[in-house]
């Protein structure tokens, strides 16, 4: 080998070994500076979290439902007798009244046929006076010694005859005259008139549909639950006083009507949907509730005193489970398994275990968050302070810092 490539040689691993130890030496100021930024928990600001604390207070059980409207009373009213319709008395859609007349059927046949009874009554009864008068007359001791004893038996029997003629004429007379009180269809019950399914003119019979009257006050709620919530709502239903019912709104769940109480839990399981009906009452006062209509029910079945309460917004869903992330006293965070026992309202939610009254929960920023996080707890509602002069100086000399560094 020539001197050239030996002293070419020599400089190219002077080269390396240069390099190789530029290298060593800057490595420790690289890995700070790579710590530095990925955050350590020295130089990495707090971040800011809303946080609330567990709360004790009476909670509310409720079991939820889709319910069915039904009026109280449901009424077809049909004619018991046959004739022409002379006029409808009602207001259709109108509230009418136990005993209103809402039709007339054309009398004069019925007035005729008890006409005819108290007749035949008014007759049957003078011939029973007459009887009695003369079986009276044979018994007076005056006129007794003439009187054969057969004939006195006779007459005794003519009477009871008599009597016996004029009860069966008042019982037609009473019969015809129910017959001349059918004409005017009445409404059995306080409640709503319908559509009209006849016109006056048309001849009716005992099949004929007049109008269907229903009861809205007060009125039912039927409704069904999951066969596993029988044995609680049994027990519930066992004190007093009876289990109150909400009414919401399909769309909006908003309360409907609030004073409803169950009244009837089915005496069997639907073995084909393994669920079992209930029957609730409302006084809907103000028909806010209407025959065919569909609501959400809300049944209270139970009060737990001293639940523990945090927003449902803190709740966090994990592969294992329910968790939140709970606040330390050194204002870290760690990941804290629970188990959520009931909805309370809408916006908050009862926990069974992992918590504890007074501990503090992150409710907004979890997204920021990982076991061990620094944070700034904030109220709700409550914004982070802006950063002093000296803060925001120090974070430019910290970035310049790092520049110079890359």
């Amino acid at each position: 080998m020539s001197r050239v490539w030996k002293i070419a040689l020599i400089v190219l691993v002077v080269v390396v070994l240069v390099v190789v130890g530029i290298r060593v030496l800057h490595k420790p100021t690289g890995a700070a500076s790579q710590a530095g930024g990925n955050g350590k928990d020295g130089d990495t600001p707090p971040v800011p979290v809303t946080v609330v604390p567990v709360v004790k207070q009476s909670v509310p059980v409720y079991l939820t439902a889709l319910g069915t409207v039904q009026a109280l009373n449901t009424v077809t009213v049909v004619p018991q007798v046959s004739g022409q319709l002379l006029s409808i008395d009602f207001e259709e859609g109108q509230p009418v009244e136990k005993g209103q007349v809402l039709a007339r059927i054309d009398p004069r046949t019925f007035q005729a046929s008890y006409d005819q009874a108290v007749s035949q009554r008014n007759q049957d009864k003078s011939l029973l006076a007459t009887a009695r008068s003369n079986y009276e007359r044979s018994q007076d001791p005056q006129y007794s010694k003439y009187v054969a004893k057969s004939d006195l038996v006779s007459l005794k029997n003519t009477v009871v005859q008599y009597e016996a003629a004029v009860a069966a004429d008042e019982a037609a007379m009473r019969d015809a005259k129910v017959q001349l009180d059918y004409t005017q269809v009445r409404s059995p019950i306080d409640g709503l008139a319908g559509i009209r399914a006849v016109d006056p003119g048309n001849v009716v019979s005992t099949s004929t549909a007049i109008v269907t009257l229903t009861q809205l006050h007060p009125i039912n709620v039927m409704f069904t639950l999951p066969e596993q919530n029988l044995d609680m709502v049994r027990r519930a239903a066992q004190g007093s006083p009876p289990l109150q019912v909400t009414a919401l709104d399909r769309v909006d769940a908003h309360p409907i009507a609030t004073d409803g109480v169950l009244k009837v839990i089915d005496n069997q399981i639907d073995t084909g949907t393994g669920t079992f009906r209930l029957k609730s009452e409302f006084s809907n006062e103000h028909n806010e509730l209407w025959p065919g209509q569909f609501v959400n029910v809300r049944l209270l079945v139970n009060t737990v005193d001293g639940g523990l309460v945090i927003p449902s917004q803190a709740v966090q869903r994990g592969p294992d489970g329910d968790y939140v992330y709970q606040v330390q006293g050194d204002n870290t965070v760690k990941m804290q398994p629970i188990v959520v026992a009931a909805e309370v309202g809408d916006s908050h939610v009862m926990v069974s275990s992992g918590l504890k009254v007074g501990e503090k929960v992150v409710t907004e920023g979890q997204f920021r968050l990982k076991p061990g996080s620094k944070v700034n707890p904030l109220k709700p509602g409550e914004v982070p302070a802006a950063p002093t002069a000296a803060e925001l100086q120090k974070a430019k000399k910290d970035n310049a810092g790092g520049r110079r560094r890359r």
